[in-house]
């Protein structure tokens, strides 16, 4: 296996708990898996949701996420396969692309659909919620997109691909910038036989989500599907247990904010009476 020599002492982070997402669907019926944001996972501060979309079957994700709310919150899509247009009620449009990433600040508020803009093939991707601190929540809404030739792509060792959307890897640094959470979004491929340790801020709250192959995660072997949640510390190792082709998983991490949450459905805030004024507003149009 190779790894990253440091000359401190590091601290490596362990696997608290692992566990794999539940099947749903959302929008218009679009099938789905929840990792993040279950009854066995209700959050992960910051983070507040995380699904994985993934199908051949046009059925499962032709009727997309039609107009919709948010407010106090950001939404992150990462496309794998696949294409998905996006609109929303400011006049923002775009199609994110296989290997894209959209990092929206809904602040507060945005109407917007996800519809794809395609009618076969392979849809498949994430979208991670993260919070906002309160100081930040009714803040304009703003988009960091990025097209997948602008994904800066770190190989640290033999083997070992990290595509490098936020934070730093592989002495890399991703384009997503948010003081609020300082967070590190890397998607990891090892080739069988390949490893590598990340550096991870030290507090934040991380997890590796594997979706491709077996990865074994601070010596933990985690197999596609599964989430493993990490203990704190500052690096992370990762080595491929697979015997043929390439393990693949995100990496996620995000300084916790450590605020009171309520939400009730596309709205996340601090009290109730925020909640309550966030559908009023809606209501009202005043998005």
């Amino acid at each position: 296996m190779n790894a990253i020599i440091r000359d401190d002492h590091p601290t490596p982070r362990r696997v608290l708990h692992a566990l794999r997402g539940l099947p749903t669907s959302d929008g218009a019926g679009v099938r789905l898996t929840r990792v993040i944001g279950t009854s066995q996972l209700p959050d992960l501060d910051p983070f507040l949701m995380l699904d994985e979309f993934g199908t051949d079957r046009p059925e499962d994700y032709i009727a997309g996420f039609p107009d919709h709310p948010h407010r106090g919150f950001e939404t992150v899509t990462y496309m794998l396969d696949g294409r998905m247009r996006h609109r929303d009620n400011h006049g923002n449009e775009g199609v994110l692309v296989p290997g894209s990433v959209q990092w929206m600040t809904a602040g507060r508020g945005i109407v917007h659909s996800e519809m794809p803009e395609q009618v076969e093939g392979r849809m498949r991707g994430f979208q991670l919620w993260i919070n906002l601190p309160a100081r930040d929540k009714m803040t304009a809404p703003r988009y960091q997109e990025y097209a997948p030739d602008a994904i800066p792509v770190a190989r640290p060792a033999e083997g070992v691909v990290l595509k490098v959307i936020a934070g730093e890897a592989g002495g890399t640094r991703g384009p997503i910038a948010q003081p609020a959470t300082d967070p590190l979004y890397v998607d990891v491929h090892l080739a069988a036989g390949a490893g590598t340790t990340l550096d991870v801020p030290a507090g934040h709250r991380a997890f590796a989500y594997v979706y491709d192959g077996a990865i074994r995660v601070a010596g933990e072997r985690v197999e596609a599907g599964v989430l493993a949640i990490l203990g704190d510390g500052d690096t992370l190792d990762l080595a491929s247990t697979g015997p043929n082709g390439v393990s693949r998983a995100i990496v996620v991490a995000g300084r916790p904010l450590n605020e009171p949450v309520a939400r009730m459905g596309p709205f996340v805030m601090n009290t109730k009476a925020e909640i309550y004024q966030a559908v009023a507003d809606y209501q009202a149009g005043r998005f």
